[in-house]
């Protein structure tokens, strides 16, 4: 993609469980749908989502993306509440001590696949105050909940 236009999306997770939707194109009027959309892979209240389009701020000013809107953005949108959920299942394996392959997602959060306690689980809200510095990491996993796409389409 060196000289070809590129679209982003990208996906802080605050430590309260906050998020900012950051888009590299401009508004096409679907911000509530992309609201809506990353609720409803995390588990969360779509008002908790800020979506930023032709976010300068975070992607800058120039270096060859396109800004047109884009219908790749939903499936971008899928990707980085995928990569949440990855990194979310990793961190919620060591704040639950148990390995993340034994937790499940369920219903916005992250629980024991044996159900042998359903008091043992973590929210994404837990789990973002968790990665912000509450907990440890696992080894080789960077603090800090946010994940990026970049996609051409």
């Amino acid at each position: 993609m060196a000289d070809e236009a590129y679209r982003a999306v990208f996906l802080r997770v605050h430590p309260t469980g906050k998020m900012v939707l950051s888009l590299t194109t401009e508004s096409d009027g679907k911000e509530s749908q992309y609201a809506e959309l990353v609720a409803d892979e995390l588990g969360i209240p779509a008002l908790d989502v800020k979506v930023v389009p032709a976010d300068t701020d975070r992607f800058g000013v120039g270096h060859g993306y396109n800004t047109s809107p884009s219908a790749g953005a939903t499936a971008a949108i899928v990707s980085a509440t995928g990569k949440i959920r990855a990194k979310g299942q990793l961190l919620a394996g060591m704040a639950l001590e148990t390995p993340p392959e034994d937790l499940k997602w369920f219903n916005g959060a992250w629980v024991k696949a044996d159900e042998s306690d359903p008091t043992q689980l973590k929210t994404v809200e837990d789990i973002a105050l968790y990665a912000h510095g509450t907990g440890a990491p696992p080894p080789g996993v960077e603090g800090g909940l946010d994940a990026q796409t970049v996609y051409t389409d």
